[in-house]
């Protein structure tokens, strides 16, 4: 399914102020530690979905930011969220591909689970944008599923990705459809087009990232299973997102 389409179709589900979904607790959490202190900065959250982590990076001190989404309904709903809350978050319909925000201008950006709807090549013009916008010494902190995550999981809730036959080298680019699952009982349709993670470190250093990252392996956290061992313990012990921050020389 087109992703565009299926976020337009599932935009309400995602809404919300606290965590819900699996990744809210396993994975979102690591993406705001990776930001460190974002007090008077310039911030930029491609991909952004509702909204949900825009928000919390403005509570936690950004000066400026702004929301890029490029589903119309997820845009809706996170201007619905800013008309009630009045941060003075700016939210736009936009392609990550292509960002139309200044050269040069922001001390961090964003992408909180993105890049899992992009090709090789397209994760290659996604960050070239991102080092474009980006002042020097600037950092970006994006997360992603694991990519040997659904190499290690069976088709079941709380988090899964339909593989099929598809291997972990010869699936390069293929598009594979999942779900997470929520607190809730919700379950949210998700998807991945895979690159082995050798990938990610090539598209960052042919967009002109010349520094290492800093990564991070995301999992369930012994105070996850302490509090629902039910929702959590099946995916316990197993790698579940990245999460990764780089600097602009």
């Amino acid at each position: 399914m087109d992703t565009e389409k299926l976020y337009d179709a599932d935009a309400g589900k995602w809404r919300r102020r606290k965590p819900n979904s699996l990744s809210d607790f396993t994975g979102r959490p690591a993406v705001f530690e990776l930001c460190g202190d974002v007090t008077g900065l310039r911030v930029a959250d491609v991909g952004c979905g509702e909204g949900y982590c825009t928000r919390e990076l403005k509570h936690r001190g950004a000066a400026e930011i702004v929301g890029i989404e490029l589903s119309a309904k997820m845009v809706e709903q996170a201007q619905a969220q800013e008309a009630e809350d009045k941060l003075g978050i700016e939210y736009r319909q936009g392609n990550v591909l292509a960002l139309d925000l200044p050269d040069g201008y922001y001390d961090l950006v964003t992408a909180v689970f993105v890049f899992n709807y992009l090709t090789r090549d397209e994760c290659r013009k996604t960050l070239e944008e991102v080092h474009r916008i980006l002042k020097p010494g600037g950092h970006f902190v994006y997360s992603i599923p694991h990519p040997c995550f659904p190499f290690m999981k069976d088709r079941k809730a709380p988090f899964f990705f339909d593989f099929q036959e598809n291997g972990y080298f010869s699936g390069l680019d293929t598009k594979n459809e999942g779900e997470i699952h929520c607190l809730d009982g919700t379950a949210l349709r998700v998807q991945m087009i895979h690159k082995p993670l050798e990938e990610y470190f090539n598209v960052m250093r042919a967009a002109g990232f010349t520094l290492m990252p800093e990564v991070r392996e995301l999992r369930v956290q012994p105070e996850h299973l302490e509090s629902n061992p039910e929702f959590f313990g099946p995916v316990n012990d197993i790698p579940l997102h990245m999460a990764f921050r780089i600097q602009k020389s």
